[in-house]
Formats: structure tokens, C-alpha cells, sequence
């Protein structure tokens, strides 16, 4: 078992590192929950080499006006992955990046609800 922890070594900022994903990342999606993620133990890239995974949170504007109702989903992704953080890294490697997206125009009810859709997306990657 993991720590539980989401630490600031693990969460994607880097313009060049969100660019690199958007240009050779695969595109996952299990109904509101979509993920975008590159593997480089698998694909190697020049000038990117680190240990562990990075993992970026979106929400998009467009269907949430409102900042806390952004925030608050990004949270509840945030949650989902650090709880199931050994799942994720055995379905989508130890050295990989990856965005998650909340693409639904309707606010979670749950968090269960969104753990869920988090949880069917990762079993579904081969």
C-alpha cells in the first residue's frame, strides 16, 4: 500500500511538460470522466526524464461559471486519484503524465458518483 499523499512533485505545471501530453498523449474517456496521459516508460521523449508521475487536474469554464463549483469538482478528482493512486500506477505506468478532465455539464452529486467513473476509466486501459 501507498501513502496517501499528493505531493507537489506529482502535480503537472510545467507548460512544456502539459504541451508535450496534448501533442502524444492517448485520450481515454468513461462517461463524465476523460483522461489524457503519456506513458514514458513506454515513449521515451528527449529532455523529459523523472521518477514518478504527474498528474493535472481541468474543469472546463464553459460548463461551470462559477470558481467553486470548479474547484470543487478538481477536489473531488484530486481525491480520487491519490485514494487509488497503486491502481492508477499499475494501469498507466510508474513514470507517466496525465491530465483528467470533468467533461459532464451536470455537478457530481457524490463523490462516490465521481470515484466511480474514476475507477471503470482505469479498469478499462489495458
Amino acid at each position: 500500500m501507498s501513502d496517501f499523499k499528493l505531493p507537489k512533485h506529482e502535480k503537472l505545471k510545467q507548460k512544456k511538460e502539459i504541451g508535450l501530453l496534448f501533442e502524444k498523449g492517448k485520450w481515454k474517456t468513461y462517461e463524465n470522466v476523460r483522461i489524457i496521459t503519456l506513458n514514458l516508460d513506454k515513449k521515451p521523449q528527449d529532455g523529459f526524464s523523472f521518477d514518478n508521475q504527474k498528474i493535472g487536474v481541468s474543469v472546463s469554464k464553459k460548463h461551470f461559471k462559477r470558481a467553486h463549483d470548479r474547484n470543487r469538482i478538481k477536489r473531488l478528482l484530486r481525491e480520487c486519484y491519490r485514494l487509488n493512486k497503486d491502481l492508477f500506477t499499475e494501469k498507466f505506468g510508474t513514470n507517466s503524465l496525465t491530465m483528467v478532465f470533468w467533461i459532464s455539464k451536470e455537478m457530481p452529486a457524490h463523490f462516490k458518483v465521481v470515484e466511480e467513473n474514476f475507477l471503470k476509466l482505469c479498469e478499462s486501459v489495458k
